[in-house]
């Protein structure tokens, strides 16, 4: 999967770096601290968010901003184009510890609009190992085109 040509992104990242992103996280700390000098403390206690949120990895879709929620308010778990399937532990686990253990209330599955991993799921490009992720989309797709 590439980038369109035509790509015009609303933000200008070529200023992000690793040391940015280190930077931020520590603005981040210090503006929590001066708010509430237990705010990492308490979340530390734990969490009981009532809500898993199944998303996109898509960085234009960060659950927390698009929910307005703050952290420990819902539990998060994102891969490329939302995929929920059988033979995937690393979802399979996210899924019972949220049901069995933190025993949220709600599992939402979420979409959005422009999703690169459905969108590539919908050629008959091949992109290279992410192929074998998109494979389950690929299929129902295929499955469904007259429709």
């Amino acid at each position: 999967m590439s980038t369109p040509d035509n790509y015009d992104s609303i933000h200008d990242t070529s200023h992000i770096t690793y040391e940015s992103l280190l930077g931020g996280n520590k603005v981040f700390v210090e503006n929590k601290l001066k708010e509430d000098p237990d705010y990492f403390h308490k979340l530390a206690n734990g969490q009981k968010p009532p809500v898993l949120w199944i998303g996109c990895a898509d960085s234009r879709v960060p659950a927390n901003q698009i929910t307005n929620t703050k952290p420990g308010e819902i539990f998060v778990h994102r891969n490329i184009a939302n995929v929920i399937v059988h033979t995937d532990m690393n979802m399979l686990s996210v899924l019972d510890y949220a049901v069995n253990v933190l025993q949220v209330k709600h599992v939402i599955v979420t979409g959005h609009y422009g999703c690169g991993g459905v969108i590539a799921a919908m050629t008959n490009k091949e992109y290279g190992i992410i192929d074998n992720w998109l494979r389950n989309i690929k299929d129902v797709y295929k499955k469904h085109a007259a429709e």
